[in-house]
């Protein structure tokens, strides 16, 4: 989109080289005359109002005005024709030192002195949100004016109307300012203009005229409005677009399909309406707009349906981008279409983030101009196809997230222009040998991945280690596919490299001295995920703002320290050894994340690490630091993650804890920590996990945790926390795991615990929590990707009393562990409402009477200990409880009976006894009903028949009679068979 917002139409540059030559030309033939005498002095006074920092106009001095840089005039008058105060700074890097080159200030109104102007830039400068002199439409003669990127504001004067010689007219605000224009019936005015570029200028307010205004305009060649608020297409019933090559509608707001008059444009040949809302199916009539070179449709999320294959038939069409759509089917008859253009122009094809499939066909290797080919994102499967060996013009070839299962063919090794090739994201299998590289020898992007870490790796890297590569690659991307178990020698000559990642590439070796000595600067090293050995030396280079990851090896040796250009640092899971460089923070002075967890790192907390003012995340959790904590935390302002737990830690919690503002997880469990949790961290308003287990804290829990309502995780087990559970933690309606076990906690559970809706919904995406031990099944485990799904609430080992408050609403609760208080009372029958409950220990208290049959509607129950209580009655046999059969479960509770205890119910005993002792009494009753029910079912049955017949005449003539035919066809059957 927007591929000509930065450099003028050709035509505009002819239009300028044939003013110039015409100068040249009187100028060699006249007398060169010398500029005006009240022309220079407005010149003067325009100058006087600007600021000029890169001394731009420092030449505007001496007697001859028309010698001064930016000022052209006429050869032969003497008069000013051209002022070009365009900023030398250009747009792609206007925002590092725009200021440096830009001037500022106020155009003087002497402008209107220079009557014979024809052409005026002053484009990218700095007018400071003023608004645009409403007296340039004074100046007639001008066909040229460009004020884009100069940081005018408010409204685009109507005067502009009265230019009517104006052929270019560029407003382009580069999004550095807000022009609008509230109505723009001075447009159709301008009949003579041939470029409009009003890229960013508010046009919401003039409704559809902007297509009735520009319709006007016969000489128009170039319609720029993209990002203009525009969102109605009005209908047009003659179009008078019958010079138009060029039409920018992108980044609107349109919401309707596209319209049938754009199809009436003939000579169109360049059309973006990317980025708008537009929807439907992609019209059949675009086929017939022949002259189109560059057709951009992407960003309409709502256009969908399948590419129409009649679109191959544009064989003119240079670049194509239908990227970011809803498309869907197949791709083999549209292509099988364009490959059949004699002399196809396609250079650039984009179908890129749609949800087309099926395999890629094998036309694609007859579009022998295509530079650029975008499949990724897609939904294509099955092998790259052979016929791409014939693309020989293409540079980019982009296929990566994609579901392609099948090989990568060795033909890809002829393209010899190829400069980048993404084809990560893919689950493709076979072998990579060096016949799929033989001829990349421009090769400078190379991005094969899968991103998940399964152990079986499909892709496998065939590689003889004295192969040397054609190419010298900046950016190399290998995750998932196996270069091991060496390091891959053929990486030898490859020292150009800024991006440089083996993930999970099943290494196990160390790296070779000649790696080392590439003399690499790198801006990302990744070699995560390995079994790499050895010492990490401190000479390797980097460049800003560079992430460096080597976790999960078993990489030893000291803390290895880099450039101070080092933004990010993943060591964890390692055996790196000593200390944390007392000079941290100056060393790495630019660190935003650091995870050393997992290693075999001692000493102390350097103090340095408080001089890291753009930490986010810090992770120093399962090393063998001691010490205390120091106060340095006010120096990390930005700092969201903490995680020191897992260490030896001693000492109270800081209190300058409490000034990061921005704290989302602070982990200190299993370390030696001691005293009350400081009352500051309840400035930490947004705290989403408190995990501070397995410590020696102690204190009453504070009642200010209930004001920190974003949290998700609250966990303080393992302490000497005592006194009572304050209600103000109901009040935590996003919490969905407590845990308050081993603490010397007393009185009742508050009656609101079953208030916490953070338990009674599932969570609707994935989400970091960070690392928690959590206890389920009778067992501990370390949770972290899935933490979000798990609801817990354990309470035990405590002593807590009174009954258990009704949990009705935790409807999505998992884990309930109240064991080993001094609870009293029954069961709740709520608790068989709990449909997700996987495990409920409610061992060892005072709880009395029978196990709620609602119990048995718990069907995600595995693990369960009712042990050691005063309860009573029959032990439920049916649904869930069928697989609870441990006898464990139930011991300790004298009165209950039933499987799998030994002990039967009472009931039972009875029933055998009755049956043993009255067998002859059942037996001669059984006799009785038997010989009684055979004397009524032959009264009945005899008088039922008989009776009738003896009473009624009819009904006995009619029976005899029945019987009578009845014996005649037996006889007659019994003879014919004779």
């Amino acid at each position: 989109m927007g591929n000509n917002q930065y450099i003028q139409p050709i035509f505009l540059v002819l239009l300028s080289g044939f003013l110039f030559f015409n100068s040249v030309r009187l100028s060699s033939c006249q007398r060169i005359a010398r500029c005006v005498q009240n022309e220079k002095e407005a010149l003067l006074k325009i100058k006087a109002n600007l600021t000029d920092p890169s001394g731009q106009l420092s030449s505007w001095t001496g007697e001859d005005c028309c010698k001064w840089e930016g000022v052209i005039c006429d050869n032969s008058t003497g008069n000013v024709a051209q002022l070009k105060l365009r900023s030398p700074q250009i747009p792609d890097s206007f925002q590092d030192n725009r200021a440096t080159y830009q001037l500022k200030g106020k155009i003087n109104p002497s402008l209107l002195e220079l009557k014979h102007l024809n052409y005026l830039d002053l484009s990218l400068n700095n007018f400071q949100g003023s608004t645009i002199p409403n007296f340039i439409g004074s100046l007639e003669r001008l066909r040229y004016l460009n004020l884009s990127g100069a940081s005018f504001d408010g409204n685009v004067p109507p005067s502009f109307g009265n230019l009517s010689s104006l052929q270019i007219l560029d407003l382009n605000t580069f999004y550095y300012s807000s022009l609008e224009s509230d109505d723009l019936e001075w447009l159709s005015r301008l009949s003579s203009l041939q470029y409009l570029n009003l890229e960013g200028v508010d046009l919401s307010k003039t409704g559809s005229s902007w297509v009735q205004a520009s319709n006007m305009l016969p000489s128009l060649s170039e319609l720029h409005l993209p990002a203009c608020g525009l969102f109605e297409f009005p209908p047009l019933s003659v179009v008078n677009f019958s010079s138009l090559l060029v039409l920018d509608l992108s980044s609107n707001d349109f919401n309707s399909s596209i319209p049938q008059w754009l199809f009436n444009i003939s000579k169109l040949a360049h059309l973006d309406l990317g980025a708008n809302n537009l929807q439907g199916n992609i019209p059949d009539a675009f086929a017939n707009m022949t002259s189109l070179r560059e057709l951009d449709l992407s960003e309409n999320s709502l256009i969908g349906g399948q590419i129409p294959k009649d679109l191959g038939s544009l064989c003119s069409l240079r670049d194509l981008d239908l990227s970011g759509n809803d498309l869907d089917g197949e791709i083999t008859e549209f292509v099988d279409r364009l490959s059949k253009c004699t002399n196809s122009s396609l250079e650039s094809l984009d179908l890129g983030q749609n949800n087309l499939g099926g395999f890629l066909p094998d036309s694609l290797g007859q579009l022998e101009n295509l530079k650029i080919l975008q499949l990724w994102g897609n939904l294509f499967r099955g092998s790259i196809p052979e016929s791409i060996g014939n693309l020989s013009a293409l540079r980019e070839l982009y296929l990566h997230n994609n579901q392609m299962d099948g090989t990568i063919p060795e033909s890809l090794g002829k393209l010899s222009h190829l400069v980048v090739l993404d084809i990560s994201g893919n689950p493709w299998i076979g072998l990579v040998t060096e016949v799929h590289f033989s001829k990349l020898k421009n090769l400078k992007e190379l991005h094969i991945a899968k991103y998940s870490l399964a152990p079986r790796l499909t892709l496998v890297f065939n590689v003889s280690p004295e192969w040397v590569p054609p190419f010298k690659l900046r950016y190399m991307r290998l995750r998932s596919c196996q270069l091991g178990p060496k390091f891959p020698a053929w990486l030898r000559n490859q020292n150009e490299l800024h991006t440089f990642i083996l993930r999970n590439a099943q290494i196990s070796d160390t790296i070779p001295e000649w790696f080392w000595q590439l003399d690499l600067s790198l801006y990302e090293l990744d070699l995560g995920y390995n079994q790499i050995s050895g010492r990490v030396p401190n000479s390797l280079k980097f460049l800003p703002q560079s992430t460096v990851y080597l976790n999960w090896n078993l990489f030893s040796g000291p803390f290895p320290l880099w450039s101070s250009n080092v933004t990010a640092l993943y060591l964890s899971n390692n055996s790196f050894s000593g200390p944390i460089p007392s000079d941290i923070g100056e060393r790495l002075p630019l660190l935003t994340d650091m995870d050393i967890s997992q290693n075999l790192l001692n000493g102390t907390i350097p103090l340095s690490i408080g001089r890291l003012s753009s930490l986010t995340t810090l992770s120093i959790s399962n090393n063998n630091l001691t010490g205390h904590i120091p106060e340095f935390w006010n120096g990390l302002p930005f700092l969201y993650a903490v995680d020191m737990s897992n260490n030896s830690l001693s000492g109270e919690i800081p209190s300058s804890l409490g000034s990061l503002r921005y704290l989302r997880f602070l982990m200190l469990s299993n370390n030696r920590l001691s005293g009350e949790i400081p009352s500051t961290l309840q400035n930490c308003t947004t705290i989403r996990t408190l995990d501070l287990g397995e410590n020696k804290l102690s204190g009453n829990i504070p009642a200010w945790l209930g004001k920190s309502t974003s949290l998700w995780i609250l966990r303080l087990r393992s302490n000497l926390f005592f006194g009572d559970i304050p209600s103000q933690v109901c009040s935590l309606s996003s919490l969905h795991i407590l845990d308050l076990a081993h603490n010397n906690l007393s009185r009742s559970i508050p009656s609101c615990i079953g208030n916490l809706t953070g338990m009674a919904s599932d969570m609707d995406s994935e989400r970091y929590e960070g690392n928690v031990l959590v206890t389920t099944k009778g067992t501990e485990y370390w949770y972290q990707s899935t933490l979000y799904l798990v609801n817990s609430i354990d309470l035990g080992y405590n002593s807590l009393s009174g009954e258990i408050p009704d949990l009705t609403n935790l409807s999505r609760l998992v884990i309930l562990n109240l064991s080993m208080n001094h609870l009293t009372g029954k069961i709740p029958d709520s608790i068989g409402s709990l449909g997700r409950l996987e495990t409920l220990d409610l061992c060892k208290n005072q709880l009395s009477g029978a196990i709620p049959p609602s119990l048995t509607f718990s069907t995600f129950l595995a693990h369960l200990n009712l042990s050691y209580n005063n309860l009573s009655g029959e032990i439920p046999s049916n649904n869930q409880f069928q697989s609870l059969n441990d006898p464990s479960i139930y011991e300790g509770n004298p009165a209950l009976c039933g499987s799998p205890l030994p002990n039967k119910c009472n009931k039972d005993k009875e029933t055998s006894d009755f049956t043993e002792g009255d067998d002859e009494d059942r037996d001669d009753f059984d006799k009785l009903l038997f010989y009684s029910s055979l004397a009524v079912g032959f009264i009945v049955g005899f008088w039922g028949v008989c009776g009738t017949l003896a009473m009624k005449k009819s009904w006995r003539l009619s029976y005899f009679g029945f019987v009578d035919k009845i014996k005649n066809r037996l006889m007659l059957l019994v003879f014919h068979r004779e």
